[in-house]
């Protein structure tokens, strides 16, 4: 009787799903995202969510939620009811990084959320001061070892996917470039161009004006491949093989969430991202649109935690 009841009791739940999910979604969604209003991921979501609200046929409500280097807005959606009503936009490097970053988090990356799709990525850029002694990668790792603890890098801060993409460099390209932490990618080219500091590691986007002006040299773009928006710059992987740094955006709900919601949401991200005008307006922004399934998301984090996590330990970064 026992083995009856329990049975039925897992049809039950397994109805209820099933008909919450062919309902879904009956109220507006809320997407968190855990930085300020204007900032990369704000204009990512602002890109996206309301042709997503006019296919779901309901509005999607952006909340930001900035604060404790995006772990506010991790705990509150992990906190949340899986029910689809409430995702999260997050940036995988960050958290992947906060994972060894914090000495203690709230919330599990890999257990407490369900991924839903990856969305975009952005590359990073490596920039030197156009009176560097060094105007290529091959130049900068031979000067570098060549003069030890003479070359430094800017970035927008200690524990940043900027910052251990640099200690990422040091360690495959065999170098001790010394990190300068700025509080801000705008402060870190400030310097960079007043020759303060000789490089820097910075978002694609804010600094390709620069380099198309002549003020900067890029030394080297981070993605695997050249970017076809620049695509003159080289890739770094071009003399460090596989050395790839990319901020990339995916969206998660909290654990549990119904599978049927999860797939139906991962349709329409796929449809939506992949719109021509949607995709073109995002690509304008800086962004390469990047989709997946539930599935390969979930592969993805797992990897970026146990990819950052010896960086961050051999940088001696800390939340502190």
């Amino acid at each position: 009787m026992r083995k009856v009841f329990l049975a039925l009791s897992l049809v039950s739940i397994c109805f209820a799903f099933n008909v919450q999910a062919q309902s879904y979604p009956s109220q507006p969604i809320k997407l968190v995202i855990p930085f300020a209003a204007g900032g990369p991921s704000d204009v990512l979501a602002r890109g996206f969510t309301p042709k997503l609200g006019e296919n779901l046929g309901q509005p999607i409500i952006i909340e930001n939620k900035p604060g404790a280097g995006a772990n506010l807005a991790a705990e509150y959606v992990a906190n949340s009811k899986p029910d689809g009503y409430t995702l999260f936009l997050m940036m995988v490097g960050t958290q992947a990084i906060n994972e060894t970053l914090y000495k203690k988090l709230n919330y599990n990356l890999i257990k407490d959320f369900s991924p839903v799709s990856l969305v975009a990525s952005s590359s990073l850029l490596f920039v030197a001061n156009p009176s560097a002694p060094f105007k290529t990668i091959p130049e900068l790792i031979a000067y570098a070892k060549a003069n030890p603890n003479k070359v430094s890098f800017a970035s927008s801060g200690a524990g940043t996917p900027l910052h251990l993409g640099g200690e990422l460099f040091n360690t495959q390209a065999g170098t001790d470039i010394l990190h300068v932490p700025y509080k801000g990618a705008a402060p870190a080219l400030t310097d960079v161009l007043g020759g303060q500091i000789e490089t820097a590691l910075v978002g694609t986007p804010a600094a390709l004006p620069y380099v198309r002006s002549g003020k900067l040299i890029p030394l080297g773009i981070t993605s695997l491949k050249r970017s076809p928006n620049a695509p003159d710059i080289p890739a770094i992987s071009e003399f460090l093989p596989k050395f790839e740094v990319e901020l990339v955006y995916a969206i998660v709900a909290p654990a549990n969430t119904p599978k049927a919601i999860i797939d139906k949401l991962n349709s329409q991200l796929n449809t939506v991202l992949n719109n021509p005008e949607i995709k073109s307006q995002i690509n304008g922004k800086g962004f390469d649109i990047v989709t997946s399934t539930p599935s390969q998301l979930g592969d993805y984090i797992k990897s970026e935690v146990a990819k950052w996590g010896p960086i961050v330990k051999k940088s001696g970064a800390t939340a502190e």
